[in-house]
């Protein structure tokens, strides 16, 4: 089901045919070094992952994280949307592209458009986002989205950056 289109990009909800690419996208290098080793080493691992997180995500909370494709020719070329983690308050905004597409304003273009999203048609009160320390793309894009720095904070045993949609 697609979620939204932006001018270059189609956000649309997984589903299991899309387990080839997010076998790929997991184990990229900065989805290993900034997000970590998920270890989804196959097809079969990179299905139940769709299935499980993604898919299991979309109807239990009515959001996850979405297929982001180029609107061009379709090729999917990254993820973003939102997690409800058990260890944060309110839901956190996510996104991960493969190398071959980084620097070219995919991730901020689709993350200002799901922010909007989650604001206005989920009705989300406060998003959230976190990130490591040595992510400075990933921060950049955050504040360049809107988002405020709030603090540093150790989340599930990492120390991270934390920004909200909400000043505190």
């Amino acid at each position: 089901m697609k979620i939204l289109e932006t001018e270059r990009l189609i956000i649309e909800e997984a589903n299991l045919s899309d387990a080839s690419f997010f076998l790929r996208l997991l184990n990229s290098p900065n989805w290993l070094e900034f997000i970590g080793d998920r270890n989804i080493k196959s097809l079969e691992d990179a299905t139940k992952y769709v299935q499980e997180s993604l898919i299991g995500s979309y109807k239990e909370k009515g959001f996850g994280f979405y297929k982001m494709s180029l609107r061009a020719n379709n090729e999917p070329i990254g993820a973003i949307g939102f997690l409800k983690r058990e260890y944060l308050e309110f839901p956190d905004i996510g996104y991960a592209i493969l190398p071959n597409y980084e620097s070219k304003g995919y991730v901020s273009e689709a993350a200002k458009a799901v922010l909007e999203y989650g604001k206005n048609k989920l009705q989300l009160k406060e998003i959230v986002a976190f990130t490591t320390e040595e992510n400075l793309a990933s921060q950049k894009i955050l504040l360049k989205i809107g988002l405020y720095f709030i603090d540093k904070r150790i989340l599930d045993g990492e120390e991270c950056v934390y920004y909200s949609t909400e000043k505190c």
